[in-house]
């Protein structure tokens, strides 16, 4: 029974992390309730935490009646296939359509926050040159579709890269990468994003990024 399903989520997160924002976007479109549990990873980690990701020890974790999960892009897939008979992310098509899905999934995973860690630590003007392109890329494949799922609507690419347009901001302020210039549909689709639930009430907003973006640009000495 869906109800005995139910039972006994837990999510390990950590409140800006656009990884547990996945989770907790999914969960959400899903209508899944569960246990919420902050892990302050900026300072001590959890035994908690520890034991259920021994190899990574980072967020996000899901538990679920006694099992881990770890890795968002996995958790999400869990979720979809657990939970098939609430808003399935991923499309129906079993060979084709998914695998093109996974496919940017994967690529928002590899390049987006790739590159996005990369931005405290290596030169500017290399970074940003970086990320315009990958921004750009995204808005080709994004084309004129209201969502990155197409007719499938709302999905699993856009749950995994949803999270990362609460940096905008930062980008524009702390990096001079004016986004909305750059890549206006992605902007207009991030807009769009925003008018589900699911998204404006787990993503935080970007002033409050900003100011965390500020914070790690000072402890890798970049003011």
């Amino acid at each position: 029974m869906a109800g005995e399903k139910n039972a006994g989520l837990v999510l390990l997160d950590f409140w800006v992390s656009p990884f547990g924002q996945r989770c907790r976007i999914a969960l959400a479109e899903k209508g899944l309730p569960y246990e919420y549990v902050e892990e302050n990873i900026m300072a001590v980690k959890s035994d908690r935490l520890l034991r259920s990701n021994p190899v990574y020890k980072q967020i996000p974790v899901l538990l679920h009646d006694g099992r881990t999960f770890i890795e968002s892009l996995i958790i999400l897939q869990y979720l979809d296939e657990f939970f098939p008979d609430t808003h399935p992310l991923l499309p129906a098509d079993p060979s084709y359509e998914r695998a093109h899905a996974r496919f940017w999934a994967d690529y928002v995973d590899k390049k987006v926050y790739g590159s996005g860690s990369k931005m405290y630590t290596e030169p500017q003007m290399q970074t940003n040159k970086e990320m315009v392109e990958i921004l750009k890329t995204l808005e080709g494949e994004l084309a004129e579709k209201e969502f990155f799922g197409g007719e499938h609507g709302f999905g699993f690419v856009d749950v995994a890269l949803i999270p990362f347009t609460a940096w905008f901001e930062s980008f524009d302020k702390y990096w001079g990468i004016k986004v909305a210039e750059v890549a206006p549909k992605l902007v207009a689709w991030a807009a769009r994003c925003l008018e589900r639930e699911s998204v404006s009430n787990s993503l935080y907003s970007p002033q409050k990024v900003y100011e965390f973006a500020g914070m790690m640009r000072k402890d890798f000495g970049n003011e």
